[in-house]
């Protein structure tokens, strides 16, 4: 979290209820079948979980998964799961009381911590673990985060370092995965599970007697970008293709402004169409002028 947090978005500038339903719609209509609600922080978002039912409603889809920071969810499992959300991601890069209030500018490791427990009584099989590993800041939690799979089923996920605007990236901070790997197989025989798919983005592999997973999302050192299927709608309503590019196509001036649904699909197949094969060098995206991971959401 930057110093400064995050800047005041009017409501009037974020979507809708109706608006995100619209889209979605139209998106499981072109073939989308998984829906991720990200943010910034979507449990800041009021009647999060009347959203979820609607959007659950919606046929095509298979899945409904949302990623937070956690410290809402104790509150929040069990009714987001009763709405119909399928799949959870938790945002956590230290396991240390006083490292996690210096990373994200706030206490509450313990009532993130209450809420994976309380995503896993509230019947979600698997629950990932994001955790961004920085060098001299969390890498000496590696072994911490990995034992957190071994009698439960996370999923712990570590993420090389990207750079985004704002947050403070150098090349010495940025541990490549395969590193990673290297230092956690001297302490456990993790293998490939086998559980990817052909447009995963992490790589994920377990060690006998682990209930859960330990996986690799390596952005930075080995490119996914021409496998990637993912594409992104802002909590304001523009959208993606890549977390790094600055092009967006603006669904929500579009929708306000009377397009039809086929003036929005024609307008997300152009975003589509933007796609990288490859994403330029770190050192070409730190000079970017694309958004804040904060303003993206995981």
């Amino acid at each position: 979290m930057p110093a400064e947090g995050i800047p005041y978005r009017p409501r009037a500038e974020l979507l809708s209820f109706e608006e995100i339903t619209r889209v979605v719609r139209l998106g499981a209509r072109m073939g989308i079948r998984k829906l991720r609600l990200t943010g910034g922080e979507p449990t800041m978002r009021a009647e999060l979980p009347e959203l979820v039912a609607t959007l659950s409603a919606i046929e095509g889809l298979d899945s409904i998964g949302l990623t937070t920071n956690g410290l809402m969810l104790e509150r929040l499992a069990v009714p987001m799961r009763g709405a119909g959300l399928t799949h959870l991601n938790v945002s956590l890069d230290t396991l240390r009381p006083e490292r996690f209030e210096r990373m994200t500018r706030r206490p509450g490791l313990q009532r993130v911590l209450a809420g994976i427990e309380a995503g896993l009584a509230a019947g979600f099989e698997a629950i990932k673990l994001n955790t961004v590993v920085i060098a001299g800041e969390n890498d000496d939690e590696l072994e911490a985060f990995a034992k957190l799979a071994i009698e439960r089923p996370l999923h712990v996920r570590f993420i090389e370092y990207m750079p985004f605007r704002g947050n403070g990236w150098s090349a010495a901070h940025m541990l490549p995965s395969g590193e990673l790997l290297a230092r956690l197989r001297r302490r456990w025989p993790l293998q490939p599970s086998g559980e990817d798919g052909p447009h995963a983005v992490v790589r994920s592999y377990r060690a006998p007697g682990f209930a859960g997973s330990i996986g690799f999302i390596s952005s930075m050192t080995e490119h996914f970008c021409d496998g990637c299927n993912r594409i992104r709608l802002t909590a304001d309503g523009a959208v993606k293709s890549c977390l790094f590019q600055a092009a967006e196509v603006s669904l929500r001036d579009a929708m306000r402004s009377g397009a039809d649904d086929a003036e929005l699909a024609l307008l997300m197949h152009r975003a589509l169409s933007g796609k990288w094969a490859r994403h330029p060098s770190a050192e070409q995206l730190v000079d970017g002028q694309g958004r804040a991971m904060t303003q993206i959401g995981g």
